[in-house]
């Protein structure tokens, strides 16, 4: 399993969680936006947490715009939304040995902080 983080350089929360979670020695930053996650990728994300829903973000414009507000989203759509379009993965994705830290609540960053420097 690798290290390796997920998140939007253009994303200023990103950006700061990034520089809060230094040294970040042996991992790969992927910028989603310049190099999106592959099918692959998010396998192996969901294989770490419990549904591909936790690794969708409701916040992304997108959401309401394609009216998916509106609408029961199964598995597969959040899957194929999330391949089709990088703000509907919710950022960042952190991934350290076989943990998976999804978003940036105060608590998620922390535990990573955590297991990345333990």
């Amino acid at each position: 399993m690798s290290k390796i983080i997920y998140h939007l350089g253009t994303c200023n929360t990103c950006q700061r969680i990034l520089k809060e979670l230094q040294p970040l020695e042996d991992f790969d930053l992927q910028d989603i936006k310049s190099e999106p996650i592959t099918e692959n990728q998010l396998e192996e994300m969901r294989t770490l947490t419990d549904s591909y829903e936790s690794l969708f973000s409701r916040r992304a414009m997108l959401f309401r715009q394609r009216g998916l507000n509106n609408k029961e989203l199964s598995e597969d759509d959040y899957k194929s939304l999330i391949l089709d379009h990088y703000t509907f993965l919710k950022r960042p994705v952190i991934l350290v040995d076989d943990k998976i830290f999804i978003g940036n609540s105060k608590k998620t960053v922390e535990a990573a902080k955590e297991a990345i420097h333990h």
